[in-house]
């Protein structure tokens, strides 16, 4: 039997037992493992696995990893999230549809402390389904706003998928934080015409809210200063290279945590858990990663992503339609695959063919969160989506995933004007770098 052969039984096998329910990373693991020492040894595949592991826990860079979910962990449980909600209220509240904009735009400024799309669901869910079904949204528009709304997390810096994507790529993670600003900042002005096209069509779904003087909507900004600053610094940090994105995650922790302990609103217990769920996102975020390196081991030995590459590139395709069958791949493969997870598996796929095209990787990397964005809200993995269902008990799944419908058009439409127009990812860092 081949080797290409075995990689490609080796991926059959992986994507069966991941249709039943087995966790991501260890079936990465383990079918990485089985499938290398069967191409060259067992001996070999132990000596693989013992390695990989510990330079995964060992890396530095990777401790990027927990600093920046730590930061956002205290966000939640101190209360920034909800003054960010309230600011964006009294902006845009008093209009059709106006608390589903406002959890949007306070979704991306929260992704801007987080960088997490399933905390950034949670913290929303927790904040602003509250407040839209006490002004008689629909079911439909309020947890569909908030689902795809948290997806906005995995785009804006600091970006744990970005993170990710930098280190596989061995790409500079500021210039990937720098190039998510403006396409964070483009998807947020879509989902925003979104909610508005789907109020025009289906008014009792977002009825409009209180009207607010000028006056209180300028003072609300006081209680979001802290939020800006704390962005200001880890960015501008980065930006000036004053401290590299590792110091700057730390930073960043530390200075939400002193915004916290300054307004006297982070309890013991709320600290206490900001640990708990920082220290288990962030083992299995390293567990992931150490499966998808075993497992990439395994197809680098199979020679696989090579002979993908040769072949998409002896098509004698415009690169268009390379890049549309990439999208597409991601599209798919996002509906059954956490996005963390189908990252890792397929970069070392993908990127090889994306560099010999003569494509920008940072450009790339943007491309890949935006369609990943899409699989966090999608059946039947739709991570996102079950999320905010388990918070809102009371709102049917299926009407949840009736709600992200014409944030989903958004999304693709959005993502479609980046791939013809890459400047609009591009223009940022390369004015800074």
């Amino acid at each position: 039997m081949s080797q290409t052969m075995v990689g490609v039984i080796g991926i059959a096998v992986l994507v069966i037992v991941l249709f039943a329910r087995m966790p991501v990373a260890y079936v990465m693991t383990l079918v990485g493992f089985l499938g290398f020492s069967y191409v060259v040894s067992g001996e070999a595949g132990l000596k693989l696995l013992s390695r990989d592991f510990f330079d995964i826990y060992s890396s530095y860079g990777l401790t990027i990893i927990p600093l920046f979910i730590f930061m956002g962990q205290i966000a939640f449980n101190a209360g920034i999230s909800r003054r960010l909600y309230d600011s964006a209220y009294k902006f845009v509240g008093s209009y059709r549809g106006g608390l589903a904009t406002a959890t949007v735009c306070a979704c991306t400024a929260f992704g801007a402390v987080c960088g997490s799309s399933p905390a950034t669901a949670a913290t929303m869910a927790t904040v602003g389904l509250p407040e839209m079904k006490r002004y008689g949204y629909g079911d439909e528009l309020a947890a569909g706003s908030v689902a795809a709304g948290g997806s906005l997390g995995m785009l804006m810096p600091p970006s744990v998928v970005m993170i990710v994507y930098g280190i596989l790529t061995e790409q500079s993670i500021g210039k990937l934080f720098v190039a998510g600003i403006v396409p964070a900042v483009f998807m947020t002005g879509w989902f925003a015409l979104a909610v508005w096209v789907y109020c025009l069509i289906y008014p009792r779904q977002g009825p409009a809210g209180d009207r607010f003087p000028w006056r209180q909507r300028l003072a609300s900004l006081s209680e979001t200063g802290e939020t800006m600053a704390v962005f200001v610094l880890v960015m501008g940090g980065l930006f000036l290279g004053a401290f590299t994105p590792n110091e700057a995650g730390a930073v960043g922790s530390a200075a939400v945590l002193l915004v916290a302990l300054a307004r006297r609103q982070l309890t013991w217990a709320g600290f206490v858990k900001s640990i708990y769920e920082t220290l288990r996102t962030s083992c299995m975020v390293l567990l992931l990663v150490a499966g998808a390196v075993i497992f990439g081991h395994f197809l680098a030995v199979t020679r696989i992503p090579f002979a993908v590459a040769q072949w998409v590139g002896a098509m004698n395709l415009p690169g268009w339609a390379i890049i549309s069958m990439i999208v597409f791949v991601y599209l798919i493969g996002g509906c059954f695959i956490d996005a963390l997870a189908l990252i890792m598996l397929t970069i070392p796929i993908f990127y090889p063919i994306i560099t010999q095209l003569g494509y920008d990787p940072i450009w790339f990397g943007v491309i890949i969160v935006l369609v990943t964005q899409m699989g966090v809200i999608t059946p039947p993995v739709g991570i996102n989506v079950y999320v905010v269902n388990g918070i809102a008990q009371t709102i049917a799944l299926e009407k949840i995933f009736i709600g992200i419908v014409p944030f989903l058009v958004a999304l693709i439409l959005g993502t479609m004007c980046i791939v013809i127009f890459p400047g609009i990812a591009t223009w940022l860092p390369d004015l800074m770098y």
